[in-house]
């Protein structure tokens, strides 16, 4: 994705509960808006974010969600 045209910009990654995964990130589009963005397994429980967001751009991202995610094998 390409900020310059008008595409969203990989801000962030997304660090699984083991503390090194990456299993998704965070995008900042030219809007101002931030979405996330899962790698090929899709939506799995999310530990931290590398580098850390502002208290902002976590809430509207829902990173509180994000933590609470159930892992698909009942984890």
């Amino acid at each position: 994705m390409n900020d310059d045209n008008g595409e969203g910009v990989a801000i962030a990654n997304l660090i699984g509960t083991d503390g090194y995964s990456i299993v998704g990130w965070v995008y900042r589009w030219t809007t101002g808006a931030h979405a996330v963005m899962w790698d090929v397994h899709g939506p799995q429980p999310v530990s931290e974010i590398r580098p850390d967001l502002t208290a902002e751009q976590k809430q509207e991202i829902d990173f509180d969600a994000l933590t609470r995610i159930r892992r698909r094998d009942g984890g």
